[in-house]
């Protein structure tokens, strides 16, 4: 697997636990939640922009969106039971193919 991949991998994981932080934050109601979701997001950009120096911007950027998008609809699925309807469950299928046909 490729260094920039994994980097973008682990900024995309840092942007699921960003999105689920700021679920629990409740609005900001609880700012620990809050703050640690921005600490993610910001650090999240900041290793996304190492892997922007070897793959063009779209590229990195929508496999970064597109691995954020379906992180957050599982960690939402199993952290706060949320579910998807059947046109959100196929959207899902349609963001997979999507980075599959831009990194192939």
């Amino acid at each position: 697997m490729k260094l920039y991949l994994l980097v973008i991998i682990a900024s995309a994981v840092l942007d699921i636990i960003a999105n689920l932080l700021l679920k629990k934050s409740e609005g900001f109601k609880y700012k620990f939640w809050g703050l640690s979701a921005i600490f993610c997001a910001v650090f999240a950009f900041f290793l996304l922009s190492f892997s922007l120096e070897y793959v063009p911007l779209s590229i990195a950027y929508s496999t970064w969106g597109a691995i954020g998008i379906i992180g957050t609809c599982l960690g939402g699925w199993i952290l706060y039971k949320e579910k998807l309807n059947k046109i959100g469950i196929f959207g899902v299928f349609i963001v997979i193919i999507a980075v599959i046909l831009l990194n192939t």
